[in-house]
């Protein structure tokens, strides 16, 4: 693994080398963005055996699809700096390089196509993982002059939804924080670590979207919280809850980290600010943050009134964590609009 190359870097050389002279003349652009591990900078060594190599997304006009793609299929050569250049991808067998019309490339993934506008129900009915798919990654050119558009317009949410999505994640925390400590009251350590690290997760999450980061699918998210600027600290907090051997310690480290989710928010003043302090839940030995007066100032500082109307249950990744509920986007965005009562 000491000589691998991130995806990003071999397919942008892939590009330069190979594809680019084989899309001559035809007016495109290209990238890599989507689906894999390499999109958001998190491949490894490990990530080469499977759905990994050389590859790029080239967008060309619609009635252009086909003739490009037959006409880099036959160009390509068998391998690129000893990689196969058509390779196993989710059990389909297929070139590096895939042709597509931008517009349903996008509403494929998305839902929507971005370049038309962005709604309400867009921004709320697609998954964070998604979102960062499609901003993340590498543009190797942009001959159309519609992809970086279209990725800048989904780069972040706007004030008010950016509010709306922090106050149901608050409210998620709010509604669990005493139960670690309730669970260990009464001899379940066990119940307690599980609602513990359930919360560890709400934490991290939150924490990723107070620093306007679209927090990636459970694999990575350990990782993109390592890799923000200042989460060191918070980190710490964290795995100190998740390794404690009994609730009271449970409960120290996640206070620690509602102390500093606490002091963010208020940096990010977007809400009237709060006491960062940690306090007793009614009259039980239980320290909470009370979550829920933070969900309450970021939706009593929404000036949208659609927004402000909505119940305060979230975007899709808060409705739901099913897999495949998330990776179909009709589903998603289905589902998201029955729950917040919008239409599809």
């Amino acid at each position: 693994m000491s000589d691998f190359v991130p995806g990003i870097e071999l397919s942008r050389a892939f590009y330069a080398e190979v594809v680019e002279p084989l899309v001559s003349g035809v007016e495109h652009s290209a990238a890599l963005i989507g689906p894999g591990s390499e999109v958001l900078a998190f491949d490894t060594g490990r990530s080469a055996d499977h759905d990994w190599g050389p590859r790029v997304l080239v967008f060309v006009a619609p009635g252009a699809v086909a003739r490009v793609q037959e006409r880099v299929t036959a160009g390509l050569p068998d391998r690129f700096r000893g990689l196969a250049t058509v390779f196993d991808y989710h059990g389909v067998v297929r070139p590096g390089v895939v042709v597509a019309e931008l517009g349903q490339w996008l509403s494929g993934r998305l839902g929507f196509d971005p370049r038309l506008g962005v709604s309400l129900l867009d921004w709320l009915s697609v998954p964070w993982q998604s979102l960062a798919e499609v901003t993340l990654g590498a543009v190797f050119h942009d001959g159309l002059g519609e992809l970086e558009t279209a990725r800048a317009a989904l780069r972040w949410y706007p004030g008010d939804v950016w509010r709306y999505v922090l106050a149901c994640q608050w409210q998620r925390i709010g509604q669990e924080e005493p139960f670690p400590g309730r669970s260990g009251e009464v001899g379940d350590e066990l119940g307690s670590a599980v609602v513990g690290a359930r919360l560890g997760r709400e934490v991290m999450r939150l924490a990723l979207l107070l620093r306007r980061r679209y927090p990636p699918y459970a694999k990575w998210l350990g990782s993109a919280l390592a890799r923000m600027p200042g989460s060191t600290e918070l980190g710490e907090c964290l795995g100190a809850a998740v390794a404690a051997r009994s609730w009271v310690e449970r409960q120290d480290g996640l206070a620690a980290a509602y102390g500093r989710l606490a002091s963010w928010q208020n940096r990010v003043a977007l809400a009237e600010p709060l006491d960062e302090r940690v306090r007793p839940f009614h009259d039980r030995p239980f320290r909470v943050i009370d979550g829920g007066r933070f969900a309450r100032a970021l939706m009593g500082a929404v000036s949208d009134p659609v927004i402000r109307g909505l119940p305060v249950v979230g975007c899709v990744d808060q409705l739901s964590d099913s897999v495949d509920l998330l990776l179909e986007p009709g589903r998603a965005r289905a589902v998201t609009a029955a729950a917040l009562g919008l239409g599809a």
